[in-house]
């Protein structure tokens, strides 16, 4: 793997776990596509650093369980801020 790639990896998985973020926010964050992001964390970071990766896979995987919620608050603003 490519010393950009495993740098890019290990940045990611450190930025959603100190920051709770989403496979989104962290796209957003490193200018890179929410596939990308996911690939990294779920196999890269696996060949790289197992025990980040368990660390990393927790918080997606509260965000996931999650992301119904933060769907549902996202519609309600939406429909409170209209006119009408």
């Amino acid at each position: 793997m490519k010393e950009y790639i495993e740098e890019r990896v290990t940045k990611i998985a450190h930025y959603i776990v100190d920051s709770n973020a989403t496979v989104r926010q962290a796209a957003k964050k490193f200018g890179v596509s929410k596939s990308t992001v996911h690939k990294d964390v779920t196999e890269r970071l696996l060949l790289l650093n197992p025990s980040l990766a368990a660390e990393t896979r927790k918080v997606l995987d509260v965000n996931k369980s999650e992301r119904h919620i933060r769907g549902g608050m996202a519609t309600k603003e939406k429909y409170l801020h209209r006119p009408g």
